[in-house]
């Protein structure tokens, strides 16, 4: 059957040609597709875990829901210390944030401040990179303050201004003093530009009565698909009923949500093309074996019985198919790879995006094997699902009505 179907596809050119191109562009389509697709969403949770959020974070476990002061981590250094025995941890700081007022001498404005390691703060996020004007905190910064850009044009400060902060200390009582500002950074959040403001933990924390103690602790691992693996062995090694270790996927749940929301939309729409390349293939695929009618009662007459007409249209599109992935797939592999490399840079995307947490006008593709295997196991199966309309209409017919069918 194999070398008969052979010899049908070399005598149906047409047929033969059409349904390899519409094979090799879906396919095309369909695998750089996916990792275009894959490649922006990994590229989002990049962006947002680099500007502020750990891919794990230690908690209290009543700070995220309830806060306050009473539900801080207490007794950080015990922590840490069991930290460093975690494989695949590949840094983490503490952090102590707090919610104040800032007043320059016109305006005042709510804001987030944290008091961070600066040091640690550079292999944890991009805060650093994020830089617009000044300088970013160093070990000795003191009583200098790194804001947000949005947060700076609401207070209308520059560079070098003083600016006036009262808000509770760890013990409930109020905490003020006049801070400086140093820096401001932008990273393309606009809430997060608007509210955000840093510290140095050292001098925070004597203002703070703080030392010791966080709000919580962000972590970065060295694989980020290793992140569950990784919890799991921190929530081992914490080993204390009070503390939780969150991941990304927790911590970042809406715009979890947002990219599977958004990859059911991008599966959708993709279905849609593929559903019209499978039809088009299986009317062609029928048009085809409607001609050869009169040919398929023959054989059927000289004894060839239902399973060999199917494997003779198995191995007809098996054939073609496989002629057209074997093509398709270093092609489509290579450009993937090669844009997950060099990714395409479409300059204002981050500004048209700055509100979603797009930082970057990169837009990455995902190159995975695994991810291309599957490509083109769909391929496949709607090439083979394509020849079953036909096989029926064949079998619609007696074997003598058929070789005497015009």
């Amino acid at each position: 059957m194999f070398s008969f179907a052979l010899k049908n596809i070399l005598f149906y050119k047409g047929r033969s040609i059409t349904t390899f191109i519409l094979t090799l562009v879906s396919a095309m389509l369909f695998i750089v597709y996916v990792a275009l697709m894959d490649g922006s969403h990994n590229s989002m949770l990049q962006n947002a875990l680099k500007v502020y959020t750990g891919a794990i974070e230690i908690y209290h476990k009543d700070y995220r829901d309830v806060g306050g002061n009473e539900y801080l981590i207490r007794d950080v250094k015990t922590i840490t210390d069991k930290l460093l025995h975690v494989k695949d941890v590949e840094a983490f700081s503490t952090r102590y944030e707090t919610y104040g007022l800032l007043s320059s001498k016109e305006h005042s404005a709510a804001s987030m401040i944290a008091g961070i390691e600066p040091q640690k703060e550079k292999l944890l996020s991009s805060i650093a990179q994020t830089l617009k004007e000044g300088e970013f905190l160093d070990e000795n910064s003191g009583n200098c303050l790194y804001m947000g850009s949005g947060l700076v044009k609401k207070l209308k400060l520059h560079v070098g201004d003083e600016v006036s902060f009262i808000g509770g200390a760890s013990d409930d009582s109020f905490a003020a003093d006049i801070f400086r500002v140093c820096g401001t950074f932008k990273t393309g959040s606009f809430e997060f530009d608007s509210s955000a403001s840093f510290i140095n933990r050292k001098y925070f924390d004597e203002l703070m009565y703080a030392k010791n103690m966080a709000s919580y602790i962000t972590i970065k691992v060295k694989n980020l698909d290793d992140v569950d693996r990784v919890n799991s062995e921190i929530m081992k090694v914490l080993d204390d009923e009070n503390l939780e270790s969150l991941t990304w996927k927790t911590l970042m749940k809406t715009m979890v949500k947002a990219m599977e929301v958004d990859s059911v939309f991008g599966y959708i729409s993709l279905s849609l093309f593929l559903v019209v390349i499978f039809f088009v293939i299986m009317i062609y695929g029928f048009i085809n074996v409607s001609s050869r009618l009169k040919e398929f009662g023959v054989l059927k007459c000289i004894g060839l019985s239902r399973a060999n007409i199917f494997s003779l249209l198995f191995y007809e599109i098996f054939i073609l198919s496989s002629a057209a992935i074997v093509l398709a797939t270093p092609i489509a592999g290579y450009i993937c790879y090669y844009y997950s490399i060099n990714p395409i840079v479409i300059e204002g995307l981050a500004e048209m995006y700055k509100d979603y947490g797009i930082v970057s006008n990169e837009m990455p593709f995902n190159f995975d094997m695994y991810t291309i295997v599957w490509n083109i196991g769909v391929i496949y199966m709607l090439n083979f699902l394509s020849i079953l309309y036909p096989y029926m209409y064949i079998n619609s017919f007696e074997p003598i009505e058929a070789s005497r069918h015009v």
